[in-house]
């Protein structure tokens, strides 16, 4: 299959800038958007309504949902629409911990999204009654939970274990299906977090063998606000947001049908597309890692473990990454210091010190995440204005750069 066309419809970013921040959110697909303008227009109605409008809304988001299932092997009764990512993962969490009755541990791998590990703070610190104890396991070196580890911690009170399926700073893949199994032995429900996989490698439920998963559309090329909650048949499950009767009762409030038929679209384009998205994005971000080579003293972290196809976590030593962020920015670039949910932050990344990053090492990195929407051409450029603006930021600062080549960690 060739690079479609259509994903290189530029006209739609702002002022024409390189965009290489696809981890944080990625542009619609223009076929996405086209699927949703009709219901942003013409086509309304209250999935709940009995009249035709009505009816016309929830055939579209029953689409949607079968269009999503399909992409996660699943039913269509079990997925459940939400308004993000972080809303699914805090609906799972507080759902288990609420039927435990506050009481009993969860595990999670430091890993996880702060959607994750500020619920699991939350329940730690008392939500609900004395505090529910939480089990925190750290990654190796190369970005990826042992899962004999975390396998060696479960006991006969662990109500949940949560293991994202891929990082979203380094792109390191999880050993979900394996910790999933001896989990299933135990009795133990598991959470995963696919957010940053699904669109981009193969995700089906049954494989990994988790009881909840989540995902977003925003990190696929499918619209923001809009995400969905995979549940496992035959789980009892009540969300916190109360009202009407939506989502067969576990999410109430209207449905968002413009976003949920752009999620429906993304997810149908992902699974049709997936071989081709796969090698396509692992093409870039080869071609950039390779590029590298130019650079003194880039460090590409957890270059040796599975990763996700699109995601270069590097770091340039002896350099501010805040500062190379800003220059790239105005050099037309736009990459990111690490996960958006911590922008704002001088502190090092958590993720980077959990893999035993040195902090100053991790103060001077960047991640860079492609998306369909780059090309070829771009990556070239960007390795040029990235030699250039690391190669003067160290001449100002007086940094490191005397060795030619990349390294990996």
């Amino acid at each position: 299959m060739e690079h479609a066309a259509v994903y290189l419809d530029h006209s739609i970013y702002l002022d024409h800038s390189i965009y290489l921040d696809h981890n944080a959110t990625s542009p619609i697909d223009p076929r996405v958007r086209d699927a949703m303008l009709p219901w942003l227009g013409e086509l309304h109605g209250n999935p709940s309504s009995i009249h035709r409008f009505g009816q016309a809304a929830r055939e579209a988001v029953e689409t949607a949902r079968e269009q999503v299932a399909a992409l996660l092997g699943a039913r269509p009764q079990e997925i459940v629409f939400t308004a993000s990512g972080t809303e699914a993962n805090n609906a799972v969490v507080f759902d288990v911990a609420r039927r435990a009755g506050f009481q009993g541990r969860l595990v999670i791998s430091t890993l996880e999204h702060p959607s994750v590990r500020k619920a699991a703070e939350l329940l730690e610190a008392g939500l609900g009654a004395a505090g529910m104890d939480v089990t925190r396991i750290d990654p190796g070196p190369d970005g990826v939970v042992p899962a004999q580890t975390l396998i060696d911690t479960l006991t006969d009170d662990i109500r949940l274990v949560c293991l994202m399926q891929a990082n979203n700073e380094v792109g390191t893949l999880q050993p979900v299906a394996e910790v999933a199994a001896a989990c299933r032995e135990r009795g133990i429900p598991v959470l995963c977090d696919a957010v940053q996989a699904v669109g981009k490698v193969p995700v089906k439920v049954h494989d990994l063998g988790v009881d909840y998963l989540t995902l977003g559309g925003h990190k696929f090329h499918g619209p923001p606000g809009v995400a969905a909650l995979w549940i496992r048949s035959g789980l009892d499950f009540e969300g916190y947001l109360l009202g009407g009767s939506q989502e067969r009762r576990r999410r109430a409030s209207t449905e968002n049908v413009p976003g949920i038929v752009g999620l429906g679209e993304a997810c149908r384009l992902a699974d049709e597309e997936m071989e081709h998205r796969h090698a396509f994005l692992r093409g870039l971000r080869d071609r950039f890692e390779a590029g590298l080579v130019d650079i003194p003293d880039a460090v590409v972290h957890c270059a040796d473990a599975s990763r996700l196809p699109h995601t270069s976590h590097v770091a340039f030593l002896g350099v501010e990454g805040e500062g190379l962020l800003i220059r790239l920015d105005l050099a037309g670039f736009a990459v990111s210091t690490g996960s958006a949910c911590s922008s704002g932050t001088v502190e090092p990344s958590k993720t980077l010190l959990a893999i035993g990053v040195a902090p100053d090492e991790a103060l001077a990195s960047l991640r860079i995440s492609f998306g369909m929407t780059n090309t070829v051409d771009e990556v070239d450029r960007f390795l040029e204005a990235l030699a250039r603006e690391v190669a003067e930021l160290r001449r100002l600062t007086g940094g490191v750069g005397d060795a030619v080549g990349v390294q990996a960690s």
